[in-house]
């Protein structure tokens, strides 16, 4: 087993702290913040794998356009889910 893949995995289980904390919290801001980070980490996973139009997707799309959407819709609306 490689270094990069040890690593991989490593960041792989970074993913899933964020998104548990996404679905429990009830403050939506942080949430949008959340997602994003979890999608930034897996841009950096599929660079590690060797994807590099993958990652450059996904942290354009993913971790770029959504996020600024979630904050611009969250900003429109209320902050804290009831």
């Amino acid at each position: 087993m490689s270094v990069f893949l040890i690593i991989a995995w490593i960041l792989a289980a970074l993913i899933i702290p964020p998104a548990i904390y996404a679905v429990e919290t009830k403050d939506l801001l942080s949430a949008a913040i959340a997602v994003g980070f979890a999608d930034l980490v897996a841009a950096i996973v599929f660079l590690l794998l060797q994807a590099p139009d993958v990652a450059i997707t996904q942290a354009a799309i993913g971790a770029g356009i959504t996020l600024a959407i979630f904050v611009y819709a969250i900003q429109r609306t209320e902050r804290w889910e009831k």
